[in-house]
């Protein structure tokens, strides 16, 4: 079974990505994402990509899917570019997974 993939977050950064048939919500804030990512998650998405503009606002919900199995959320760069949330972000969960810091 093919695991379904959704991107969650500003309207101008979600919309590319349905050109790779993933599944897109355009959220205009934290309240919003919160509510989606659930849904998803409820809905058996298997990946779910977080610009960085709203996870940053999020750390709970981040949290909380790092104990998951499923679904994993990636974060990504908001249109305005990166960061560097995602980049730390990633660093830290492999860090809790692999207990070494191996993206220095």
């Amino acid at each position: 079974m093919k695991a379904k993939i959704g991107v969650v977050g500003e309207g101008d950064v979600v919309f590319p990505f349905k050109l790779l048939n993933f599944s897109t919500f355009s959220v205009e804030n934290a309240s919003d994402a919160r509510k989606t990512i659930k849904q998803l998650a409820d809905d058996d998405y298997g990946v779910i990509y977080l610009t960085e503009n709203i996870a940053k606002e999020l750390p709970d919900v981040l949290r909380f899917y790092e104990s998951q199995t499923v679904p994993a959320i990636i974060v990504i760069p908001s249109q305005q570019g990166s960061s560097g949330f995602a980049h730390e972000h990633l660093r830290e969960t492999v860090r809790q997974a692999t207990g070494q810091d191996i993206l220095d």
